[in-house]
């Protein structure tokens, strides 16, 4: 981003694709928001997490991309964001304490900008336990987990979000195994939908476009209508793509 930004944005959520910084706690959150095609619009926002920033990780990675690309063709509304201290959100990394924090601060923002959506949550490996630690706190209408790192955070201690849940993980992620997260889900109580993808790695290269109609499938049940009613399918949908397992 260069000078496309603007130091702080006005509580009015952009009408078009736009880079920009919001205020955090602790300084200026770097963030792009972007809207549906005016036809497919529909009364929901996202706010979508990147996995860990001290490997790498922030809002531009191919996963986080490829969930707002979904969901936007879907008729949401999205915003990704930089945790502090990754890209040119300002902070430094808090083990995950801080950064719940940061996503409260969009949250809110999207609360003033569009009071009347409804609110979902994605994340991405690390970005999944955020989501799912503001869950708590959140009203939400979807919640969607990636490769969600149970063995490195505590998701035991997490409640269930007490919304629709899709969990994602591949059959052959080799930073989060399937069974731990497999293990992990037989406590939870009502049981999210997950949906494994087979000759998937954690990054799902080679496997992205597949995502991305997964994605569109598992959530279209809970998606609110369109303002003009209509219920015709997005393009891009259709039935879920070969290699993806519905386990729940």
């Amino acid at each position: 981003m260069a000078d496309s930004h603007i130091t702080t944005i006005n509580d009015v959520f952009p009408a078009s694709r736009a880079e920009f910084f919001l205020r955090g706690p602790v300084g200026q959150l770097e963030c792009v928001a972007d809207v549906p095609e005016p036809e497919d619009e529909r009364p929901a926002t996202i706010v979508i997490c990147h996995p860990h920033p001290l490997h790498g990780g922030t809002m531009h990675n191919k996963v986080v991309t490829i969930i707002e690309r979904s969901m936007r063709e879907l008729g949401l509304r999205t915003i990704r964001f930089n945790f502090r201290g990754a890209g040119e959100s300002e902070g430094e990394h808090d083990e995950g304490y801080g950064e719940s924090d940061d996503l409260f601060a969009v949250t809110e923002w999207v609360r003033r900008t569009r009071p009347d959506d409804d609110l979902w949550l994605a994340g991405f490996s690390f970005g999944s336990y955020i989501a799912q630690r503001a869950a708590q706190n959140l009203k939400l209408g979807q919640l969607i987990s990636i490769a969600p790192p149970v063995d490195r955070f505590e998701f035991s201690k997490l409640e269930h979000p007490g919304c629709p849940w899709l969990v994602v993980q591949g059959d052959e992620d080799d930073v989060v195994v399937l069974e731990d997260v497999i293990c992990w889900l037989e406590d939870v109580e009502p049981k999210p939908e997950l949906l494994v993808m087979e000759q998937a790695g954690h990054f799902f290269h080679r496997r992205l476009m597949d995502l991305r109609g997964l994605l569109k499938n598992g959530v279209m049940p809970n998606l609110p209508e369109k303002a003009s009613g209509s219920d015709a399918p997005p393009p891009g949908t259709g039935q879920p793509p070969d290699g993806s397992i519905p386990t729940q």
